[in-house]
């Protein structure tokens, strides 16, 4: 059994914090199973309360941990790796090998304002569909997205059933239009009420809010604003140093 090093200068809390990673990671703790209380942690590893706390919260804080109210602390399942490139929801969970699905939310059509015109590179008052879909995967609620398309680009998109079905692929094969380049902007922020029930969050639960513009073949397609859970995603990317001169 791991042990606590009471000369190490790194801090017990975090010792334990590595302890119990490597439990979860081996799976001598496998996912849904729950962990020791802070009090057979704390004889276990001759810790205070205080200090097992600490090293609990932060694996919480850190997604590899969940509370359950009245019930204890469980390993929680691996965030999903957001992948950085334009790809759909349904693509990007059927590689990751889970099931995607789609529920319609609203699908309606608007006059684009000012602000939307030039996101689109239309004209105020041209005619776009609102598309606003909850996305599942394994049945799971992950994210909620709200799409803008011009009328032009897809004029009868309002016929087609959306049901479990990728908006991207239906572009392609309905309309031709390719998507293949793309801007994104992520921000955190907190669900609004309507949005953490149907991602079943807790009421100010944190999301990643994506706002991303598709194009294909130079001309935008999709305005595309997406409110995923942040309890289940993580950003990763690789670094580059710049090029030193001289």
């Amino acid at each position: 059994m791991a042990r606590i090093d009471p000369d190490s200068p790194v801090p017990k809390y975090f010792q334990l914090r590595e302890i119990l990673l490597d439990l979860i990671e081996s799976d001598e703790l496998p996912i849904g199973a729950a962990i020791p209380s802070e009090r057979e942690l704390g004889q276990r590893y001759g810790l205070s309360r205080m200090t097992v706390r600490q090293a609990v919260d932060h694996l919480v804080s850190e997604g590899r941990l969940q509370r359950v109210a009245g019930k204890g602390t469980f390993v929680a399942r691996p965030k999903i790796e957001m992948t950085l490139r334009l790809t759909s929801f349904s693509e990007d969970m059927r590689a990751r090998g889970m099931t995607p699905g789609a529920r319609d939310l609203d699908r309606r059509i608007v006059r684009a304002s000012a602000h939307l015109a030039r996101q689109l590179g239309i004209q105020p008052g041209d005619e776009v569909h609102f598309i606003e879909r909850l996305r599942t995967a394994d049945g799971e609620p992950l994210c909620i997205e709200r799409a803008h398309i011009p009328v032009t680009l897809a004029p009868d998109l309002a016929a087609h059933d959306l049901t479990d079905r990728s908006l991207y692929e239906l572009l392609e094969t309905a309309y031709g239009l390719v998507l293949d380049a793309g801007e994104l902007t992520i921000d955190a922020g907190i669900a609004d009420p309507a949005d953490a029930d149907l991602l079943k969050l807790p009421r100010g639960g944190a999301v990643l809010l994506l706002q991303r513009r598709s194009f294909a073949g130079g001309v935008c397609a999709e305005l595309g604003v997406s409110t995923y859970r942040a309890d289940r995603y993580q950003l990763r990317t690789a670094l580059e140093t710049p090029a030193r001169r001289g």
